[in-house]
Parts: structure tokens; sequence; C-alpha cells
């Protein structure tokens, strides 16, 4: 089976995600894994929020995170800000942060188990 790129239920919400051939990593939509794992109503903002506060912090993190070219729901490609199965973990980590609450922590470990790597 080639792999490209596939949507993936969690939680009855859809995450966009890519294959990249090249470096064997899945690619997973930043703005559809908060609003998976967060429940926010409005993920963009959060994730403009989290970026910033990432850059004022210096964090290397920022420097992980690129853009793919992902289908949205009205079916264009547009560039999406993405994180790769490898820095996966360390984002949510930052998103959910120390104060978060237990159940976006609890949904947090549930997704990175899930789908960690998985076709």
């Amino acid at each position: 089976m080639k792999k490209d790129s596939s949507i993936i239920l969690f939680h009855q919400k859809q995450v966009r995600r890519h294959w990249d051939e090249k470096n064997e990593l899945w690619f997973f939509s930043i703005i559809d894994v908060i609003e998976v794992l967060t429940g926010n109503t409005r993920p963009r903002k959060y994730w403009n929020d989290l970026k910033k506060k990432l850059l004022l912090e210096g964090s290397q993190l920022s420097e992980n995170i690129g853009q793919l070219k992902m289908q949205s729901s009205d079916g264009k490609f547009i560039a999406a800000y993405s994180i790769n199965s490898l820095t996966k973990s360390r984002t949510i980590q930052v998103m959910v942060g120390k104060n978060g609450k237990q159940k976006t922590k609890k949904r947090s470990k549930r997704f990175i188990k899930n789908n960690y790597d998985k076709d």
C-alpha cells in the first residue's frame, strides 16, 4: 500500500496527515491536533498564541514545525502547519502545558499512543 495523505479519526474529529516517503515520517496538521486535544473552538487562534509564546521563550520547537500542503475541507490544497511523528510528543506536551486539564492530558497520551507511526 502506498502511503500519501490520509485522514484519521480521533474522538470523532478528523486529523489530516501526510506521509513523507523520503524521511519515512508522518506529518500531522497541528491545527487539527490542537482542535482534537484541547476541544478549542478556535484552534487557529490557539496556535497563533502558542507560536508567539514559543518564539518569546526562544524555544527551538518552533524550528521543527513546518508547512505542508494539505487538503482543506473545501477540497483545496493549502499550506498547513505540520508536526512530524518525531516531534509530535514534545509539541503536544507544550500545547497541553503543565497546568493543562487532566482530560486533555489523558487525551494527548492516547493520541500519541494510537497514532505514532501507524499506517
